[in-house]
């Protein structure tokens, strides 16, 4: 988050934080299922809120920047570059996470899909 503040500072520009919840859609779901289901993501959406961003914003709160905040589902890679579209963004900088190795290799990362997907320069700090 530094490095996003530092370069957003720097140009002048709005800094959008994302959160990014994967979420794969299921065809073979009863109706039962899917209202549950859908209940849960409510609820995940709230958690997300109040222990990602909401704590987040308020630290940069002396920043001096324009902080715009934006919580989705989906697949993660996808939905960052769409974002990035939506907004304008001219770059987006995200945080390397998670496998490394073997998983990583077969199946991908998602910092390294959205590098590959996105319209704007991708920055990814380890």
């Amino acid at each position: 988050m530094d490095f996003a503040v530092e370069r957003a500072s720097a140009l002048g520009a709005t800094l959008v934080v994302a959160h990014v919840l994967e979420w794969s859609p299921y065809s073979f779901l009863t109706p039962n299922e899917l209202e549950e289901r859908h209940k849960r993501r409510n609820e995940e959406l709230k958690r997300a809120e109040e222990a990602v961003l909401a704590p987040l914003v308020a630290s940069l709160d002396t920043s001096g920047l324009t902080i715009e905040t934006s919580l989705k589902y989906g697949n993660i890679a996808d939905t960052l570059a769409k974002l990035s579209r939506d907004t304008g963004a001219v770059q987006i900088v995200i945080g390397r996470q998670g496998e490394s190795g073997l998983a990583s290799r077969l199946f991908g990362s998602v910092a390294g899909s959205l590098a590959q997907s996105s319209t704007v320069p991708v920055t990814i700090v380890p």
